[in-house]
């Protein structure tokens, strides 16, 4: 049956339809419980900064696994890994749907992650392999897209489906897309060759995976530990110990679970750069604008996840124009102006009260929309347009980890600025009135977006200076 698939003049969209399938889910998940979260936290009695860490934990894991499980995928066979991914999520979708208690929950969005991590792995390695030539910029820049759409989608969706069937309905639906989409990858995707002469990178998976985790963990727990506590010290110098041992020794071992060598060529390493500020400015509104949303102007969930909704249409819409003109003009043009767009629109959303009008706010989220499309795109081709053909799925799973890294980042920083400023607004108020309490918020909410505006800004700066890709880096032996 797949030789007669493989045959077929557009076999390799079927490949791209497969992956992009699971690549959309797995980044879906990633936000769409952003604007459950009040729900959830009244539903299982939990305050912001335990319910943070549904989101937190599932970008966590992906985060410190994804590594792991593109090399996995080199040795064992990426349609493997990519399946079996699916498996995993599904399984953990399910538990997150049942879940009675915060805990559990969090426990279960682990799992969900841990499948969700085989995919994104893979899904971009794949794609690379059905596209050889000059499609392959394109194409791998359209995973880009889904990726961006997949993260923005969430909070719309979320919000119709919460409003509808309540919170454990934004898990469940996940059921029958993953069994099919696990046979649909069994049935089109191909084998591919196993390298099993080739020695795994335990040493460096494990180092890698504690340096993370200790890195993300204290900007998620800083402001609840204390910056200059015990335990926040401790955290930060395990990570800062476990990278610098992790990059020392990827540089000495033969077959590496990360090449750090793309990292010396200046387009790769500034697109990468301009990607991660991207998402961390994004995901430092998406967190607390469903908050705002629903504690400030009490809108039902239903009511959040449309005026939210503006964004993603607005980035399908301008994505694949964006992508296309990338390759007329210096991607640099778009990716700044784009980087542009998203800072004005974020400072905006920095100023808003409770009096804003609702038509304000969904043109904002439109205009960053505009902002993010006309850079998601034009960024991941310029990034795979750097690297040597053989190394396009070491690069994109490279760029995969630096997406998730600044979704993780923007959230805890997000989170970390905006309570500390609410509680230095209470600080001297023993009993707030509920005017009092809305300022707080109003306050903390302003600066985190003021913050993530500065990290928008940050990444058009990188954005400008880059370079187009003249020359790729060539083939260094070993």
């Amino acid at each position: 049956m797949q030789e007669t698939l493989q045959s077929l003049s557009y076999y390799r969209w079927l490949v791209f339809g497969v992956t992009v399938m699971g690549t959309f889910m797995a980044t879906l998940d990633s936000s769409i419980v952003n604007v459950a979260l009040p729900i959830i936290a009244t539903e299982l009695g939990a305050p912001l900064t335990t319910v943070q860490w549904v989101v937190t934990a599932y970008l966590l894991t992906i985060s410190s696994l994804l590594p792991l499980f593109g090399r996995a995928g080199d040795m064992l066979g990426r349609r493997k890994i990519f399946t079996t991914g699916f498996l995993i999520f599904t399984a953990g979708s399910a538990l997150c749907g049942f879940s009675f208690s915060i805990k559990l929950l969090i426990a279960a969005r682990v799992l969900q992650a841990i499948g969700a991590a085989m995919i994104m792995a893979n899904s971009q390695a794949l794609v690379a392999g059905a596209f050889p030539g000059k499609d392959r910029g394109r194409a791998l820049g359209m995973v880009g897209t889904v990726v961006a759409l997949g993260s923005m989608t969430g909070p719309s969706l979320g919000g119709l489906l919460v409003g509808s069937l309540g919170w454990s309905s934004i898990f469940l639906i996940n059921l029958p897309i993953g069994i099919v989409a696990f046979f649909a990858g069994q049935l089109v995707l191909p084998k591919g060759e196993k390298r099993c002469e080739e020695t795994f990178d335990f040493a460096g998976s494990a180092l890698f995976a504690i340096g993370m985790l200790s890195l993300l963990l204290v900007l998620s727990e800083g402001h609840e530990w204390g910056w200059i506590s015990r335990a926040s010290i401790l955290s930060a110098g395990t990570s800062l110990i476990a990278l610098s041992v992790f990059i020392w020794y990827e540089k000495r071992v033969q077959h590496p679970m990360i090449d750090l060598s793309l990292f010396h060529h200046w387009p790769f390493l500034a697109g990468n750069l301009a990607g991660l500020f991207s998402f961390m400015a994004m995901f430092s509104n998406n967190l607390l604008l469903p908050f705002y949303l629903t504690d400030l102007l009490k809108l039902t969930p239903a009511q959040t996840g449309l005026l939210i909704t503006p964004f993603p249409i607005v980035l399908a819409i301008i994505a694949p124009v964006s992508g296309y003109l990338s390759e007329k003009v210096s991607p640099a043009l778009l990716t700044t102006s784009g980087l542009a767009i998203t800072t004005a629109g974020l400072l905006f959303l920095s100023t808003i009260t409770t009096e804003v009008p609702l038509w304000q706010i969904a043109a904002c989220q439109a205009l960053l929309g505009v902002g993010n499309g006309l850079f998601q795109s034009p960024n991941n081709n310029s990034v795979l347009s750097s690297v040597a053909p053989e190394k396009l799925g070491i690069a994109a799973g490279l760029n995969a980890l630096v997406r998730n890294i600044g979704m993780v980042s923007g959230t805890a920083a997000a989170v970390s600025i905006f309570e500390f400023q609410r509680r230095m607004m209470l600080a001297n108020v023993p009993s707030p009135s509920g005017a009092e309490q809305t300022s707080a918020f109003l306050a903390g909410y302003h600066t985190a977006l003021l913050a993530g505006a500065c990290f928008a800004a940050i990444a058009a700066i990188i954005s400008l200076n880059r370079r187009s890709p003249v020359s790729r880096p060539k083939k260094t032996a070993r």
